[in-house]
């Protein structure tokens, strides 16, 4: 019996909380937590509906018609959801307004089947005003948006299913394809081949010291007799010059420098002084927030997107999701009356400030990301209720809306030529000095590089002091250096984000997971913050270059965004696009016709790059390594040489490729005999990793005394041929290495397991031995992990029976807390971080939630600590394989307006 109430459902317990607030008794606020369906796994289709549906859950030749279920995990807030229903007389969908979270209303709608009206409730910030306005505004839900948003997914499991598997036969078990990963990791693995390829150019300059007074400044050779000296810029990617220019050797170099250094002086020959603006950047879009984050901040794109998250939820900022750069007008009256109220009336322009934006989905063009409300909140005034990182971005998003209302900075900067005598040829050296008249919106915030400054950019920070021309300068401390090109610089997150909007391939909302799935399906390592791609990546990227080239081509996965985009403008249909892109058309091929006629894949070669002469780089179950031939006798067997696990591709040279050939084999030291057996103790360096094997020693040959010869000694007759037995062998700790184990440690390896004694209540006995996930005790099919592999010789049976005395969960996570904060508010009970077998974790003993990947486990604040438990508790207890069937539900494609 309908109670009068309206039903609000949002998509996030944070969010929820903070509406409820807002709207009072009138509403009852509930949570779907994210996607409650998807498209179904094979094995839960209905035997009825495989013919259909079985592949792919889509029925590709009924208008891609697409077989949903509910998530196993969903089912509880299903219910829940439905029970609410019954006594609500009105719904409001009130879910994210972007394509996603437009087709997480739909799924609800469809889902729930209600019988009472239903409205899409939207908004961009959440405050009270923006609630109520919210409510008083609803409309009807855009089924655009959601076949844009279904369009992508089927897309992306179609272009997953057919690809992948071709990639786990010819590549590697366990890879994938996917529309917009691939692109992005050919762009990360195309930047590696630049750097693989390049060749670096020497040249040397000179650099100064100019003094006037008590004044000094740097000063950098820039001609030699009217010749301009070569910088970096000068030459190409392989090494050659691209104009014609000076190139100084060393010892050229040298003597201009001792000459100048003898000649003691130079003189100002011209002064140039050129006025300058610099204008502030735009506010941030989902894509900008992210860059800027990793630069200033060091925050990964995930670990960035999930604060800006929290800072939505919690009403601190405006939606994170965006492509715009516009601001509202409360926004912008906001912005400028702050930045008048900190800095003074000249900070802010006479007229407001519009940026352009570049968006052609109108429908996801919302406001830039801003602090929320009709006045900002200063960073300061807030500090108290934030964490760090939520701290530190909401500074960040603070500053960059301030500073795009602000006024251009004004900057003068001067170029001072200076000319010595070098022995007899004019050396002119440059220097310049920028100096700021009125900062304008630098008071408040300058935008990173991507790239590191040059010493001619730091340059021009110095300032120079009043100079005339013909002045008589003092030289002192003149250098020559010398200088290399470089290669352009790896991707960080930050730049790589840049170049995928740059290119048009996938959206800023999907930025964060895009690369997030390049790092786990290990395409991708990071060094320090530069993305460096693995040797598997090159094996995938290879593979979908030259048999799925258009899947992969940058222009390609454009286009496919564009028309993604026209779907969820109306202009393009859902079915008609689907059927084109799989079946083909006369100007596509179509990915069925691709995946059909790929013909023979030669793995071998798709898994190798030559590196010299006999050198090959194969990629292979294992992972890489080299194979080494001798091209002089090519029937000879192979040698295969380990590659170190930290070595990046673009440092596999000739050269180095060598120097791993030449160096001895690691392993293969005999430590000594075996005192019990007589048998040889070897340490070997394995695929594996390091490890100690027992072998048999070598029989002595036999000689004939007659003739010399070695002879076999004689068969006792009968005698059958045994086969030999397996070596026992044994892991190295991971604190030992082959250089230094010695004879006595590799015994006791090859003992493991070690028995440490006999419960004395059950009789069972107990061994300490390693295991996948580390070192553990065993008693009968009872185990508990231990601190350290050391433990596995030392533990005593008192100290083994202590750690089985205490609650076996306390076996499952680290031996103590990383981290202890104060009590939860919904438990009672204290939290505390540790370090688990899957990595770090928050719980309250009750309850246990994952650190997410991206997120430095060691920031995590008792406010993020919090909110990870009460995410984890409204998802519910993780399903039991034998759960019964899911709850499904059949798609049916929306009508068109």
């Amino acid at each position: 019996m309908a109670t009068g109430k309206k039903l609000v459902i949002v998509e996030s317990p944070t969010k929820m909380k903070s509406i409820q607030g807002y709207l009072g008794d009138g509403y009852e606020v509930l949570s779907s937590v994210g996607h409650i369906r998807d498209l179904a796994d094979k094995k839960d289709i209905p035997a009825e509906l495989k013919a259909a549906y079985g592949k792919y859950s889509i029925d590709v030749d009924n208008g891609f018609d697409a077989y949903y279920v509910v998530n196993a995990r969903k089912t509880k807030t299903v219910a829940e959801l439905k029970r609410a229903l019954k006594n609500a007389d009105e719904v409001l969908l009130a879910t994210d307004e972007d394509r996603e979270g437009e087709a997480i209303a739909w799924h609800l709608l469809e889902t729930l089947k209600p019988k009472v009206p239903v409205k899409r409730m939207v908004f961009h910030e959440i405050t009270k005003e923006a609630i109520r306005a919210a409510v008083d505004n609803t409309r009807e839900l855009d089924l655009a948006l959601v076949d844009a948003q279904e369009t992508r997914r089927i897309l992306d499991r179609l272009f997953g299913w057919d690809v992948s598997p071709v990639l786990w036969f010819k590549v590697q078990q366990g890879t994938s394809a996917g529309r917009v990963q691939s692109a992005a990791t050919r762009l990360v693995v195309d930047r590696e081949r630049e750097r693989m390829s390049f060749v670096s150019a020497s040249y040397w300059d000179l650099a100064t010291t100019a003094i006037k007074g008590a004044d000094d400044f740097a000063a950098r050779l820039a001609r030699v007799d009217g010749a301009p000296l070569a910088r970096g810029t000068d030459f190409d990617d392989d090494g050659r010059l691209k104009k014609a220019v000076l190139v100084l050797d060393e010892a050229r170099a040298r003597a201009l420098a001792a000459a100048v250094e003898a000649a003691g002086e130079a003189s100002v020959s011209s002064i140039e002084a050129k006025p300058g603006t610099r204008s502030p950047k735009a506010p941030f879009t989902t894509s900008t927030l992210q860059q800027e984050a990793g630069r200033k901040l060091s925050m990964s794109a995930k670990h960035a997107m999930s604060v800006a998250q929290s800072l939505y939820e919690e009403g601190y900022i405006t939606y994170m999701r965006t492509d715009s750069t516009a601001l509202s007008t409360q926004a912008v009256q906001a912005a400028r009356a702050q930045a008048v109220e900190l800095y003074g009336d000249k900070a802010v322009p006479a007229n407001p400030r519009t940026y352009r934006n570049n968006s052609k989905n109108a429908q996801e063009a919302h406001e830039a990301i801003r602090p929320s409300g009709e006045a900002f909140r200063t960073p300061s005034s807030v500090a108290g209720a934030l964490s760090r990182d939520q701290l530190r971005l909401y500074d960040l998003i603070w500053k960059r809306t301030l500073a795009s209302q602000m006024s251009d900075a004004k900057y003068e900067t001067t170029t001072v030529t200076l000319v010595a005598d070098a022995a007899g040829e004019k050396a002119e050296f440059t220097a310049s000095g920028t100096v700021y008249t009125f900062k304008g919106f630098l008071e408040a915030y300058e935008e990173s590089r991507d790239e590191k400054r040059g010493d001619a950019d730091k340059a021009e920070d110095q300032s120079l002091p009043t100079l005339a021309v013909g002045d008589t300068l003092r030289l002192r401390d003149t250098e020559a250096k010398g200088h290399s090109t470089t290669p352009k610089p790896r991707y960080t997150e930050a730049s790589l984000v840049k170049a995928l909007e740059e290119k048009g391939i996938g959206r800023p909302s999907t930025f964060a997971s895009i690369i997030d799935v390049i790092l786990a399906r290990g395409y991708v390592t990071k060094r320090g913050q530069a993305l460096v791609p693995s040797w598997l990546a090159f094996s995938v990227v290879r593979l979908l270059e030259q048999h799925f080239s258009d899947l992969v081509d940058y222009d390609f996965t454009a286009a496919l965004e564009d028309d993604l985009d026209a779907i969820a403008r109306g202009e393009q249909k859902r079915s008609e696009w689907l059927n084109e892109f799989y079946f083909g058309s006369d100007q596509q091929v179509g990915l069925r016709n691709v995946v059909e006629n790929l013909g023979e894949i030669d793995a071998r070669e798709l898994n190798s790059t030559r590196i010299a002469e006999g050198v090959t780089l194969r990629f292979g179950k294992y992972g890489p390594y080299l194979e080494v031939t001798d091209p002089a006798n090519p029937d000879a067997k192979p040698r295969n040489v380990n590659i170190p696990e930290d070595l990046a591709p673009d440092e596999l040279t000739p050269a180095k490729a060598q120097e791993l050939i030449d160096a001895p084999i690691a392993g293969d030291r005999v430590l000594g005999e075996n005192p019990a057996n007589g048998k040889i103790i070897v340490v070997k360096d394995g695929r594996f990793g390091p490890y100690v094997q027992e072998e048999n020693p070598v029989e002595p040959e036999l000689v004939d005394e007659a003739t010399g010869e070695v002879v076999e000694a004689p068969k006792k007759r009968g005698a059958k041929k045994d086969a030999a037995p397996k070596p026992r062998t044994a892991s190295l700790f991971k604190s030992m290495n082959v250089e230094t184990v010695d004879l006595e440690t590799a015994l006791r390896l090859l003992e493991l397991p070690r028995v440490v004694g006999v419960d004395p209540e059950s009789g069972a006995e107990i061994t300490a031995q390693n295991g996948r996930y580390g070192p553990y005790l065993k008693r009968g099919t009872d185990s508990r992990t231990l601190q350290s592999e050391q433990q596995i010789f030392d533990i005593t049976l008192d100290e083994a029976l202590a750690v089985y005395a205490q609650p076996k969960y306390g076996a499952r996570g680290a031996s103590s807390a990383l981290k202890e904060f104060e009590a939860d508010p919904t438990s009672g009970k204290p939290i505390k971080l540790k370090d688990g077998r899957f990595g770090p974790y928050v719980t309250d003993g009750e309850t246990n939630a994952t650190i997410p990947r991206g997120e430095d486990a060691m920031e995590v604040t008792f406010e993020r600590a919090v909110q990870l438990l009460a995410d984890k508790r409204a998802k519910g207890p993780a399903p039991k394989r034998t759960a019964a069937r899911r709850t499904t539900t059949t798609r049916k494609t929306p009508a068109k307006k």
